[in-house]
Order: C-alpha cells, then sequence, then structure tokens
C-alpha cells in the first residue's frame, strides 16, 4: 500500500474517509499507520476506520473520539460491535507518554476495545486492556496481532501473553546468540566477549540515538555507510575499518566516561561484527521499552558472569529490600562506590522516576477534569483540546527536565574494575539511563562529585575478604585527572574551591598507600571495613546507608575498635542477619548482613563530642590518683628505681587501668548518646542457593520497619 500525496506535499490521501486532507505531522503519522497495518499485519481497510466518535453514550467521556479504529472483521464494524483495537497517533517529534494520549484512552475505556495503541510512527506502544476496571487498567503487551491471529482465540491469547518479561528473555537469548558468535569465531572467553558485544551495544545506541540516521542499525545500513566511507579522503591512522570507524565515534561520544581506553579496538572480525549487528537489527536501542531492554540485559549478565565476577552481582530481592527501605528522593544525591553491574544505582533511578512519573499522571488526570469538566463532559470541545494540548507541552517538558536532572545531576558510582564500570554504564543505559555519574576509578578515592559529606544517601555492597597492606597499594599518578579540560569543567560544575580542595585527597597523597588514608587503617586493612568508614565520609550529615557485610565485621573481636570509630560517626539503624543462601549462587560462601546507618546529624555530633568530653572527665578524675601513682613509680631513678619485673607488672597495671577506663568511657556514652537498634534474623531471603526465586520474610520486614522508622522520625 502506497501513501498517495499532492500539491507540493500539502496534502494526502486518506483511503478510509476517501479524501484528500491537510497533511499535518499527525495525519502523516496516521496514514503510514493504516499502511503498516495492511502490509506488516495483514489487516484490510474494510475493517478500520478514522476519527470515530463514540456516540452511543451521553456519559461526558461516551464523547471521547479514536484517531483509529481496527474491529476484528468488516462485519463486526458494520455491526457496530466492540473495537477491537483502539490507537492514538501522535505527531513524530512528540515523546509517547501513554498518560498524554487522553482521547484514545477515554475510548477505550468506554468502547471496551481489548488492545490500546499508541505510536509516533518512530515507537509503537501495546496495551492490552484489563476488563471491568474503570478507569481502564493497561498491560504492556509485546506487538499487535497480525489480522489472522485475533481471529482465532487461542493464538490471540498466546499472543497477549508475550508481556514485557516475556520479550525481555527474548532479547536475553539472542544477547546469548551474539555472545556464542563470538566465541565460536573468535575464540574470545566468556568476559572478553562480553567487552565486545558491549562495544557494539554502544555503537548501536549511539547510532539510533541520532535523528538524523534511519531508525536502526541494520546490516543493510551498515553496509551502505560502510561503502560511502570507503570512497572518502582523510581517514586516521586508527580507521583501518569503517567497523573501527564507527567504534572511533562511540570512544568520543563517550570520553568523559572513560569508559574505554583511547587505544581500545574492536577485537573481532567484521564478519562477526555483522553477524551480531544482523541479530541485533529487530531491536530499536532506542525506542524499546527499558523493561525488556532492563530485564534482558540483566538476565544476559547473569549468564555470562555468574563465574568468575560473580562477586559484583547483589541478588534483586536484597537490592530491592535496600533501596525500598531507604526511600530515595527527587533532588538527592545518590552514591555507590561499589557499582559493580549498577544494580543499586538502577534500583534508585527507577524508583525516584516512578515517583516523578506517578505526579504528573495525577496531575494530568485532575487537569484533564478541571479542563473538560467532571467525567470529562466537553473533551469534545476544540478550543478545550486546545488549552488541554499546550498545559501537555509545557507540563512533558517540565517532567523531562526534571528526570532529565536525575539521570545526569544525582546518581554517582565507581568501580575499580574496568569491565565492571563498563557493565554499569551499559546496564544503566539499557534502564533508562543514569550512566553519566558511573565513573571507572578506585571507589576509595574522589572523583568527579564523589566527595566527603555530599550525599543524602548511600548503598553499596563492597568487596569482602581482601587486606590492603599498610605500605601498598598506593595512590598512583593516573589516579588523578590532568585533562585541563576536564578539570575545569568540574570546576565549573562543583565550584573551584570545593573541587580543588576535595581532590588533594589524590594530588597530596600520590605515593602513600590507600589505608593509611583512613582512620580505621590504623587497625584493620580489610575492604570492607575501609569502605564503611568511605562511605560515612561520603555521606552529608543525617544522610543514611545500606551496606551489605560480613558478619565478622560485626562480631570480630579484632575489629571491636573499628566498630567503636563507627558508631562515633553514625547511628545504626537496622541489622538484618542473612542466610547464608543469599550469595551462594554469585559465587560467595561468607554469611553477610545488611547493616544500616545514619550519619549525625551537626547537632548530632555535637551531643556526642559533649557527652564523650564529659566521660573523659568523671573516668579521668576517677583515676587519676592511680595513674599518676603509676607513672611516679615507673619515673624513679637510682636506687629508688623498680626492677625490670616490677616495671613490667606496673606497665601492665597501668594498660589494665586504661582499658578499664575506655570501657568506663563507652558505657556513659552508650547510656547518655542512648537510642534503639532494631535487629532481624531472616531465614527466607526470596533466593535460592541456585539463584531461583523463593520466598521471602523480606517484605513483611520492610513494612514493619517502615511503620517503625516514621514513627520514631529515624530520618
Amino acid at each position: 500500500m502506497e501513501i498517495k500525496y499532492k500539491d507540493n506535499k500539502t496534502k494526502i490521501f486518506s483511503p478510509l474517509k476517501d479524501k484528500w486532507l491537510e497533511a499535518k505531522p499527525e495525519e502523516i503519522v496516521r496514514q503510514e499507520f493504516i499502511c503498516k497495518l495492511v502490509d506488516e499485519y495483514g489487516y484490510s481497510l474494510k475493517q478500520m476506520d478514522q476519527e470515530v466518535k463514540l456516540t452511543s453514550s451521553q456519559r461526558g467521556t461516551g464523547r471521547a473520539s479514536a484517531d483509529l479504529v481496527v474491529w476484528k472483521t468488516e462485519e463486526e464494524k458494520r455491526g457496530n460491535k466492540t473495537a477491537f483495537l483502539v490507537v492514538e497517533l501522535k505527531a513524530e517529534n512528540l515523546k509517547l507518554k501513554v498518560e498524554d494520549c487522553y482521547q484514545g484512552y477515554n475510548y477505550a475505556t468506554w468502547s471496551r476495545a481489548k488492545l490500546f495503541a499508541i505510536s509516533n510512527s518512530k515507537e509503537l506502544q501495546v496495551y492490552k486492556t484489563i476488563e471491568d476496571e474503570i478507569p481502564l487498567n493497561l498491560q504492556p503487551v509485546n506487538d499487535i496481532p497480525n489480522a489472522e491471529t485475533i481471529l482465532d482465540n487461542k493464538k490471540l491469547e498466546k499472543a497477549l501473553a508475550k508481556t514485557k518479561e516475556f520479550t525481555g528473555d527474548e532479547f536475553a537469548k539472542l544477547l546469548h546468540k551474539c555472545h556464542n558468535i563470538i566465541r565460536n569465531n573468535d575464540k574470545l572467553s566468556p568476559e572478553a566477549s562480553f567487552d565486545e558485544i558491549s562495544k557494539i551495544l554502544f555503537i548501536k545506541i549511539m547510532y539510533e540515538r541520532n535523528p538524523r540516521q534511519e531508525a536502526i542499525f541494520s546490516k543493510t545500513q551498515f553496509e551502505t555507510l560502510r561503502d560511502a566511507w570507503n570512497l572518502s579522503k582523510g581517514r586516521s591512522e586508527k580507521e583501518t575499518s569503517y567497523m573501527q570507524r564507527l567504534f572511533e565515534d562511540v570512544k568520543d561520544d563517550f570520553s568523559e566516561d572513560g569508559i574505554f581506553d583511547d587505544n581500545e579496538k574492536i577485537k573481532i572480525r567484521e564478519k562477526s561484527f555483522e553477524a551480531i549487528v544482523t541479530e541485533l537489527q529487530i531491536y530499536n536501542l532506542t525506542s524499546t521499552s527499558a523493561d525488556v531492554k532492563g530485564i534482558a540485559f540483566e538476565k544476559f549478565l547473569g549468564r555470562t558472569f555468574r563465574g568468575e565476577l560473580g562477586q559484583f552481582f547483589t541478588p534483586r530481592t536484597i537490592v530491592d529490600f535496600i533501596v525500598d527501605l531507604l526511600q530515595p528522593a527527587e533532588n538527592e544525591l545518590i552514591c555507590d562506590p561499589c557499582a559493580g553491574s549498577g544494580g543499586f544505582l538502577i534500583k534508585v533511578f527507577e524508583t525516584v522516576k516512578q515517583q516523578i512519573d506517578d505526579e504528573y499522571i495525577r496531575l494530568k488526570i485532575d487537569k484533564q477534569k478541571e479542563i473538560f469538566g467532571e467525567k470529562l463532559k466537553n473533551i469534545d470541545n476544540k478550543n478545550l483540546q486546545q488549552k488541554y494540548e499546550g498545559f501537555l507541552t509545557k507540563t512533558n517538558i517540565e517532567q523531562d527536565n526534571r528526570i532529565n536532572k536525575l539521570s545526569h545531576k544525582s546518581i554517582f558510582g565507581t568501580d575499580a574494575n574496568p569491565r565492571m564500570a563498563r557493565v554499569s554504564k551499559m546496564n544503566m543505559i539499557m534502564h533508562g539511563d543514569g550512566h553519566n555519574g558511573i565513573h571507572h576509578n578506585d571507589g576509595l578515592l574522589n572523583i568527579n562529585g564523589i566527595f566527603r559529606n555530599r550525599f543524602d544517601m548511600i548503598v553499596t555492597n563492597p568487596p569482602f575478604g581482601t587486606t590492603l597492606a599498610k605500605d601498598s597499594p598506593t595512590v598512583e599518578e593516573d589516579d588523578r585527572y590532568t585533562n585541563e579540560a576536564t578539570i575545569k569543567k568540574y570546576q565549573e560544575e562543583y565550584g573551584k574551591e570545593l573541587y580543588n580542595n576535595e581532590i588533594k585527597q589524590v594530588t597530596d597523597n600520590i605515593g602513600k598507600p590507600i589505608r593509611q588514608l583512613f582512620e580505621v587503617g590504623n587497625t584493620s586493612g580489610a575492604t570492607e571495613v575501609l569502605f564503611i568508614e568511605r562511605c560515612i565520609d561520603l555521606l552529608k550529615p543525617g544522610g543514611r546507608m545500606g551496606i551489605v557485610l560480613p558478619e565478622g565485621v560485626l562480631n570480630s573481636s579484632n575489629l571491636q575498635k573499628a566498630r567503636d570509630f563507627f558508631e562515633s560517626k553514625a547511628k545504626i539503624l537496622l541489622i538484618v542477619s542473612l542466610p547464608q543462601d543469599v550469595f551462594i549462587s554469585s559465587g560467595a560462601t561468607v554469611k553477610t548482613s545488611l547493616v544500616f546507618f545514619k550519619k549525625f546529624t551537626n547537632e548530632e555530633r555535637q551531643q556526642h563530642k559533649q557527652i564523650k568530653s564529659e566521660a573523659e572527665i568523671i573516668t579521668n578524675n576517677k583515676y587519676i590518683d592511680e595513674i599518676e601513682n603509676i607513672k611516679g613509680q615507673l619515673s624513679l631513678k637510682n636506687e629508688k628505681a623498680k626492677s625490670k619485673d616490677e616495671k613490667k607488672q606496673l606497665r601492665k597495671q597501668l594498660k589494665k587501668i586504661v582499658l578499664k577506663k575506655e570501657q568506663e568511657i563507652k558505657i556513659i556514652i552508650k547510656n547518655k548518646f542512648d537510642y534503639q537498634i532494631s535487629i532481624s534474623d531472616i531465614k527466607e531471603a526470596g533466593i535460592t542457593t541456585t539463584g531461583k526465586v523463593g520466598s521471602s520474610q523480606l517484605p513483611e520486614l520492610l513494612t514493619a520497619f517502615t511503620k517503625y522508622r516514621k514513627q520514631n522520625k529515624s530520618w
């Protein structure tokens, strides 16, 4: 079916109306969609109609109209039966939001159509309507079934069962197929194969985000561009093939993110590259739902990395519990200094984005009632429609700006493993973005905005079982920025004085052991212990944190001084002991707990300092005579001097008194700076030893603690 234009494309022919219409952007999209329904889905023009008004009801929304309506058959259309599909179409330049499609939505509500779809020619969203619910409940499905399928109830039921999660699984299988292409053709390890797929996915995303390019990065498009490039002149020596040329563009595009080294190249044959592009060309990674991409990428990561890099993956049930308990909010700054695969930051992004989206859905529903009246009785009034569309345009810009701020200015993370930093960025892009604050960097060191006293919330699962020596590793030259443009950018972003002061943690300590940068480093080099101090440092006063820790941190006598230090900086809100099963599927056998802290507010810090000072005065006065007496005996000279054995005993006595004094100080502080620490021993945490979903007590605990937290105003 061909679209017909005339009068220099100012007019477009509508076969459903059998007349020429003004070629407005929305009308062009509609006629293109009609062609698609005929050519690709097998529908007939005789079972469709456009600009249909629902006039069988006078109940306000009964006057709603639809851009395009499709019936199961021509006979059902003639008999004025319930429509099968209602479509609302937007101009190509408009972003699709189902809540903005109020005309078609209300038509679908009152006509009880089986499917509701929205499209702007670039993107298609299809929803199954849930019967007997008003306002209409919409469940996302994969695609519009073809004309033959809708006549067979069993086939139709199967087609509509393809939810986002189902298609996410399909996409995951496709990624795994691409992974196998590299392993078979290029003989790379699973991890190295993943790196190459990442590069191709970055190329695909870069290409499909470009409005000047075709919608999908296909093999045909690649070949067309490659042939044109082969005829061009002036290429750099890095560009040994068009495949490498595209990757050079990716490195430029993501240069500020530090994902790829300058000399990094694609390490697979062009034959493998083309095969993967061909496999992936059924998806547009810009328009494909973030739910589908996110589900797919997480499943693919799970298959690829559960072995060697399993420690970088925190089970989703634990991620959800920690983030839901800490309740991130818009305009808060949130960080994970051990980002791994990005699971915590993705959950934060999704949670806050949903809060923003829900706010605007409610706002739009209220505005519809305000403009069109109760039950939307004036919904067919063109002037009121124009007024509401103006409101939508302004509101959507505001909503997008808030989500853009969330994505680019609110979420930060680092990982010392270059592969995982890349994974984290890609994972966040697949889930809807928020990758800009992710860096390949040692999480114990300051970098782009990851500064002390800055964050409202920290969520992390630090590395366990590694101990830093007292003299290594050290802060290296590579740990600091040398690019003047980058330095200037960050100085402008955070303020020159703040940036220069915070980056001294790196620049003033080149060659010094990283362990020595932390107070607890004097007694322990365990990475999990160093990261507790690091996270508390990163929090602003009153900030909150959820961290996964081995239980030894909580009960080992060797770490008592470290625990005392942490309790002098933050309150412990909740400790959740997890079953050993939780991390077995990720390759870890250590028993873990979730620990939730709240850094002292300025008032609490002063209060704690004052109580400690008073406690020291009390204990000093109590033991001063004993201590002075022992010191006096140790200082005796000549014939009055004590023997070697006597001095040894005196020093032993003195040490005992000092320890006793320290214990009494702690008791006084505990009594005067008293607060409740909630402790829970969970037997089921929603995951089995094989990584499968199991029963969980965490939702019940979340509900109970949230109620307690609100009653006690914990933060």
